[in-house]
C-alpha cells in the first residue's frame, strides 16, 4: 500500500472518530440517555438523577385523536417548561424550595420482592393548558424526587379546546424516557351536558383516572398512596408534605386547604364537600346563601380552629380541597370507588361520598394539613402563598405537638346541602348505607 493511500485511510479514520464524538455530544448534551429530543437540561439538583430506561410495566396505550396541528406546534415549549422548573417561557407560581431530609425516606423502593410503584398521581383536566407548566411541572419534579420507578401518573383529559390535550399527549415520550408509567386517556364525558347527572359524570371521570389501580392492582405496592389533584397551582413541597403527613400521622387521607378569590380577600373554596368533626361545613352559610361568614372558619369547632390558625393538621369528616393524598387499599380491595348518591342518600358531591365510604370501611383517619395552601391559577396562587405562607415556612417552625389524636367514630350527623343553601339539612352520617 503506497504512502498516499495510507494517508487517505488515516484521514478517514480520524474524521470518523470526530464524527462519533460530535454525535455522542448531541445525544448526551442534556444528560439524560441517548434521546436527542430530551428537554431536560443540565444543572438540575442532585436528586434529579438520570433515568434512561422504560417503566418496569409499559404504559397502556389508548386510542387517541391526532390533535389540532396549531396546538401541536406549540407543545415543545410547554413540555420544556414542564420538564425544567427554572424555565421562564410561561409565567407561573414560583416554588423556591429544595427537598430536605424530612422527605428523603419517601423515595425508597417498595418492600415487595419486585419493587412496584407506590405513588399514583391522578388528575382529571379540562382546558387548563396555561396551568400545565406549574401543575404537571411540579408533579414531574415530585416524581423525580420520589423516584420514577416508584411512581405512576394517570391523566384524563376531557373536551379541551385550548391545547391541553395536545400537550398531555405529546408528553408521553418525555415521561416514559424518565421511566414513569404514564396513563393518558381522553374522555368526552361532559358533567354539564343537558340531562346529565353531574355527580355521576364526575365520579365516572375520577374512576377513569384511577382505572389502572382498579383493574391492575397487582402492578402496585400494597401500601400505595394515591395523590389526586384538581387543576391547581401547586408546588412540589405541597405534594411531598401531604404524603409525609399521611405517613407521619398514620392517616388514611390528607388534604390541603384550597382558596378562591371572589373579591379582594380569599375564601375557602371546597365548602360544599368539606365537613369537620362537628359534621358541619367549614364556615356557616345561612339559608339565604350568603358567604358573609366565610372569613370565620370553624366558628363552632374551637379545636379545629386552633389547629388551623397554628398550621397544625387536624381531623375532619370529609375533605378534598384541591389536592389530596389517600391510601389505595380500599380501592385495590374493591371496597370503594367514586360514585353518585344512593336512592336513600342526600344528594352530595362524589368526594364527600368517597370520604363517607372511607369511614364506613374503617378508613376514618382523614385530616386537613393547613400548612399546604393552594389556588386555581398561578396569579392567585402567588397571592395565597404570600398571604398564607409557603409550606416550607411552616415546616421550619413546626412544634413538637403535631400528632393528631384520632377520633375513631364519625360525627353522628353530617350537614348535607342537596341543592340551594335553603335546602341544607342534617342527616345521619351513614344515611342510606346498608
Amino acid at each position: 500500500m503506497n504512502r498516499n493511500v495510507r494517508s487517505l485511510l488515516h484521514a478517514i479514520v480520524l474524521l470518523t472518530g470526530v464524527a462519533l464524538v460530535l454525535l455522542n455530544f448531541g445525544y448526551f448534551h442534556y444528560g439524560y440517555g441517548t434521546s436527542k429530543t430530551s428537554l431536560i437540561p443540565h444543572g438540575l439538583p442532585s436528586y434529579f438523577s438520570p433515568h434512561n430506561h422504560t417503566p418496569s410495566n409499559p404504559s397502556p396505550n389508548f386510542e387517541l385523536t391526532a390533535g389540532n396541528p396549531h396546538f401541536l406546534a406549540q407543545t415543545a415549549s410547554y413540555i420544556r417548561a414542564i420538564s425544567n422548573s427554572s424555565d421562564t417561557t410561561f409565567p407561573r407560581l414560583e416554588c423556591p424550595f429544595s427537598p430536605t431530609d424530612r422527605y428523603t425516606y419517601m423515595n425508597k423502593p417498595s418492600e415487595s420482592a419486585a419493587p412496584k410503584p407506590k405513588y399514583f398521581f391522578a388528575l382529571d383536566l379540562h382546558n387548563c393548558v396555561k396551568l400545565l407548566p406549574r401543575l404537571i411541572g411540579s408533579i414531574v419534579e415530585t416524581i423525580r424526587f420520589l423516584g420514577p420507578r416508584n411512581c405512576a401518573l394517570s391523566v384524563v383529559e376531557g373536551r379541551s379546546v385550548d391545547g391541553t390535550f395536545e400537550v398531555l399527549k405529546e408528553l408521553r415520550n418525555e415521561l416514559e424516557g424518565l421511566g414513569i408509567r404514564y396513563i393518558f386517556q381522553s374522555s368526552d364525558i361532559n358533567p354539564h351536558a343537558k340531562g346529565t347527572d353531574r355527580i355521576e359524570a364526575l365520579a365516572e371521570l375520577r374512576n377513569l383516572a384511577i382505572k389502572d389501580i382498579l383493574e391492575n392492582s397487582a402492578l402496585y405496592a400494597q401500601d400505595t398512596t394515591i395523590i389526586f389533584s384538581n387543576d391547581i397551582a401547586v408546588c412540589m413541597e405541597d405534594i411531598l408534605e401531604l404524603i409525609h403527613q399521611r405517613n407521619a400521622q398514620s392517616a388514611d387521607m390528607t388534604c390541603a386547604m384550597d382558596w378562591t378569590y371572589v373579591g379582594e380577600n380569599p375564601t375557602f373554596y371546597d365548602v360544599w364537600i368539606a365537613r369537620g368533626m362537628t359534621g358541619d361545613s367549614f364556615f356557616n352559610i345561612p339559608p339565604d346563601g350568603s358567604w358573609d361568614y366565610a372569613w370565620n372558619l370553624f366558628w363552632n369547632d374551637a379545636k379545629a380552629q386552633s389547629h388551623w390558625q397554628s398550621f397544625k393538621p387536624f381531623q375532619v369528616f370529609s375533605c378534598w380541597n384541591g389536592i389530596t393524598a389517600f391510601t389505595a387499599k380500599p380501592i385495590m380491595e374493591g371496597k370503594i370507588r367514586f360514585r353518585k348518591h344512593l336512592e336513600k342518600e342526600c344528594y352530595q358531591g362524589e368526594p364527600k361520598l368517597f370520604a363517607k365510604d372511607m369511614w364506613w370501611n374503617g378508613y376514618g383517619k382523614i385530616a386537613v394539613v393547613p400548612s399546604v395552601n393552594v389556588e386555581y391559577s398561578d396569579e392567585a396562587a402567588k397571592k395565597i402563598k404570600t398571604l398564607k405562607g409557603y409550606t416550607w415556612s411552616h415546616v421550619a417552625n413546626e412544634e413538637d405537638n403535631m400528632k393528631i389524636k384520632w377520633e375513631l367514630d364519625p360525627p353522628s350527623r353530617v350537614k348535607c346541602i342537596p341543592g340551594g343553601y335553603e335546602t341544607q339539612k342534617w342527616v345521619a352520617w351513614n344515611e342510606g348505607l346498608p
